[in-house]
């Protein structure tokens, strides 16, 4: 057991419907902690579902309850996701600053501005209150827009789509590479040396559960 700021154990996949040709798949992946790229807690298993989107959209607890620094939460997940694959940490990602509505008007602006600036952010920024629906529908449109120009522009252009797949392969090779170093390791310390070999590995091993909310 340990003190972590979630309760979610399992990635939840659910569709957002825009309206009837408009809709993408969105992945809440939670429990990304300091040392997940050295497996702590599920770290593997929410990295490797992480390393299966398009676009990352980071959300940012604003109103956090242990009064911890939102830009430093922001920087923890960063530097776990450059560990775990180098490639993923190049995927476009998006700020999402939440719980707004817990934040005193006057001190929106301000709380907004010094997370951004501690981040030295230049990419989109979208604020927002989950829980009361605020924001949340302008977002949801710009993610659509964003999918809907990828896929035209692969679509266009082959070579554009030959790079989102080498992207793709890049991800695939690092992330399973970063597994298996741990895996190894962990063996190593378990019966004091392993053989590179080892045909006991499997990266498969290292997924988790996933729940599809309707």
């Amino acid at each position: 057991m340990a003190n972590y700021p979630f309760t979610t154990l399992v990635p939840n996949l659910g569709v957002v419907s825009l309206s009837k040709h408009r809709s993408f798949v969105i992945a809440d992946i939670p429990g990304i902690i300091e040392g997940a790229a050295e497996g702590a807690g599920l770290g593997f298993q929410f990295l490797k579902h992480v390393s299966r989107t398009r676009l990352l959209l980071h959300i940012v607890d604003m109103a956090p309850y242990d009064d911890t620094d939102p830009a430093d939460s922001v920087r923890c997940i960063s530097e776990e996701m450059e560990k775990f694959s180098p490639t993923l940490a190049k995927r476009d990602r998006w700020l999402v600053l939440n719980k707004l509505d817990m934040v005193p008007e006057e001190e929106q602006e301000q709380r907004c501005q010094e997370v951004l600036d501690s981040l030295q952010w230049d990419g989109p920024v979208f604020r927002v209150s989950a829980i009361k629906g605020e924001g949340t529908e302008a977002l949801c449109y710009e993610v659509m827009s964003y999918i809907e120009e990828c896929n035209r522009n692969e679509a266009e252009n082959p070579e554009l789509a030959e790079q989102e797949r080498q992207l793709k392969a890049d991800m695939e090779e690092e992330a399973r590479a970063c597994i298996r170093a741990h895996y190894e390791a962990r063996m190593r310390r378990k019966r004091g040396e392993v053989d590179d070999d080892d045909d006991d590995f499997d990266d498969d091993d290292y997924d988790v559960e996933v729940e599809y909310v309707p």
